[in-house]
């Protein structure tokens, strides 16, 4: 019998209020070609003030997003034979600014982090995919960094889970720490296990994870640096191994760095830099796990805020939130990106998510 393949979307956040000179214009799904990495639009979805955010739930059939500078989550059904979605609920997050939102290991509660006041809300999950109310806030607090305009509070920046579905990390950009946090499901509130303090003024914003070892991997924002840390898997403590500039040495501009992912076979990490407008690559030394740099390919659009593999790997697409663009990238074997001619316009696009096949980063 000849397998049916499903077919793949993906789903586009951006930002659409002025006073983040947002052109966007609420989320946009888009048919993606497994084989040539085309996309093609199919839906918009309007009405939304910067759905900056997005995630897609385990089986595909839910997508969820926080909305820049406003104080709600949303829920949307997808449909799986079209991709369009249509829309479920919405829940306050308790806070303003909420940037990001991460899954727990069972698919049953939602972590958001609130970026403008430092908090964080768990959100259950209702049956039918709808959110229920948090019950009560995690508040963030800790030394403010030096840095007197981008550090005015912790500015808590990501909430990913960890691989083996432990530990919630949140980068705080305002304070130069990464604070691991567990779920306390009777509670239903993120618990602080650990803390590890970063360089004065790097604002750690994002982290990802090595697929099979306790390794950890930070982008550090204002100073663009990226830091690898060992981690201790029983109580999420992280331990700082190596820094290096996310940009060449011979740039001399001002950049900040913006994403940051571990490829699937733990071989690469890519870094986005917001200034360089570059994509980094960096191998992993398979004994340290330190990294090297291996190419810098240019963005050929402003501000890479974002950028994200299709689930097979197979290409890289980014999001230039100045350039207004999606650009794509053939991943070769070894990792390394190869120019395409994929373009998309799209107004200010801040994310780009996809259902995921299982062992995927979601």
């Amino acid at each position: 019998m000849k397998k049916i393949t499903r077919p793949l979307f993906a789903y586009v956040g951006s930002y659409t209020t002025p006073e983040r000179r947002g052109q966007g214009n609420g989320i946009n799904v888009f048919r993606v070609d497994r084989t040539s990495g085309a996309f093609s639009h199919v839906q918009h979805y309007g009405g939304l003030e910067n759905p900056s955010f997005l995630a897609i739930n385990p089986d595909g059939t839910r997508l969820y997003s926080v909305h820049g500078d406003r104080t709600e989550a949303n829920s949307f059904v997808i449909d799986p034979k079209t991709g369009h979605i249509a829309p479920l609920n919405r829940q306050p997050t308790g806070g303003y600014n909420p940037v990001h939102l991460a899954f727990d290991a069972t698919g049953r509660y939602l972590a958001v982090c609130n970026y403008g006041t430092d908090s964080l809300a768990v959100l259950p999950i209702a049956d039918d995919g709808s959110l229920l109310p948090y019950r009560t806030l995690t508040t963030v607090t800790g030394t403010l960094g030096p840095h007197r305009v981008q550090q005015h509070c912790m500015c808590v920046h990501h909430i990913p889970l960890d691989r083996q579905g432990r530990f919630f990390y949140v980068p705080c950009k305002g304070s130069d720490v990464v604070i691991a946090y567990r779920l306390d499901t009777k509670r239903k509130i993120l618990v602080e296990s650990a803390r590890v303090t970063a360089r004065p003024g790097a604002a750690p914003r994002h982290i990802d994870f090595h697929p099979r070892k306790a390794l950890a991997y930070v982008i550090n924002e204002l100073d663009s640096t990226l830091t690898t840390y060992r981690q201790d898997r029983d109580s999420g403590a992280l331990t700082p191994l190596q820094t290096i500039p996310s940009t060449p040495s011979e740039f001399t501009g001002y950049s900040t760095g913006a994403e940051i992912w571990v490829d699937r076979a733990g071989r690469n990490v890519y870094v986005s830099n917001r200034g360089h407008d570059s994509i980094g690559v960096f191998g992993i030394d398979s004994a340290k796990g330190t990294l090297t740099p291996r190419q810098w390919v240019p963005t050929h659009g402003g501000t890479p805020r974002f950028f994200a593999f299709d689930p097979d790997q197979r290409f890289l697409y980014v999001a230039n939130q100045d350039g207004r663009s999606i650009v794509g990238y053939r991943v070769g074997r070894d990792g390394r990106l190869a120019p395409t001619r994929l373009r998309v316009k799209v107004g200010s696009p801040a994310c780009i998510v996809f259902p995921q096949t299982p062992g995927t980063k979601s």
